[in-house]
């Protein structure tokens, strides 16, 4: 986090969002939850724009969680149907703004046609460099443990891995996120005060700023807030500072 951003504050490399709070913007509206969900997507694409331009260089974003699978069938298919149009119409902004897409979570349960969009949009996007966009899908941050504690299990039991050798940095090579940066900050909207599966190795020394802004109404201003309470935290690892 060397870089700065306005104000001359530290610009955190990687933050972390829980996307809360698209259905209440709804219903607060008349709306229908697919039109919360609507607003909240293309919300997602507006944020990633100001984390260039507040040099933050990563971002997670929670976009569908393992236990959501347990929504309506009808608000699922929305969703995979919605994701799948933004991401087709926004592929010349997404090259245009050097934003690289990754994903995380068990992409073969989505719909075939979801994940041919996403494979495709990774693959386009792999070589851009401004900002890498990592979105959560069918994801949880248990099943990502399990996952990689199973791989592990499988590489020592094949002897490509020795016991010995395990330790946090090698664990966090068979996670989803391996080769990205450490998690400086999470951000959960809508007054929500709970991870919900989000992150949990990677969240273990990020700082949380808990907001009551509803996702849809999350702009360029109230992340910049956030990133002013991000500055005034001391940030000690564990550790001691000296006087």
């Amino acid at each position: 986090m060397a870089k700065k951003l306005v104000k001359d504050l530290p610009a955190p490399t990687h933050v972390a969002f829980i996307m809360d709070g698209n259905g209440r913007w709804a219903k607060r509206r008349g709306l229908t939850r697919n039109l919360g969900h609507r607003a909240g997507a293309e919300r997602i694409f507006d944020i990633a724009t100001a984390a260039i331009e507040l040099n933050i260089k990563v971002i997670s974003i929670y976009a569908f969680s393992s236990e959501n699978w347990s929504r309506p069938q009808k608000e699922i298919d929305f969703l995979f149907s919605y994701l799948e149009d933004q991401f087709s119409k926004r592929i010349g902004e997404l090259m245009e703004k050097g934003i690289k897409v990754v994903t995380m979570g068990e992409i073969a349960r989505l719909p075939k046609s979801t994940q041919e969009v996403i494979a495709k949009t990774v693959s386009q996007t792999k070589d851009n460099n401004k900002l890498i966009l990592n979105i959560a899908l069918s994801y949880g941050g248990r099943p990502e443990i399990v996952r990689a504690s199973k791989a592990i299990a499988t590489a020592v039991n094949d002897g490509e891995l020795n016991v010995e050798d395990v330790n946090e940095a090698t664990f966090s090579t068979y996670l989803y996120t391996n080769g990205l940066p450490e998690v400086d900050l999470l951000i959960r909207t809508s007054g929500e005060q709970r991870l919900s599966n989000f992150m949990l190795w990677q969240l273990a020394y990020a700082e949380f700023i808990f907001t009551k802004t509803y996702w849809p109404d999350f702009t360029k201003k109230e992340l910049i807030k956030c990133l002013e309470q991000f500055a005034e935290r001391d940030r000690r690892f564990g550790g001691l500072k000296n006087d």
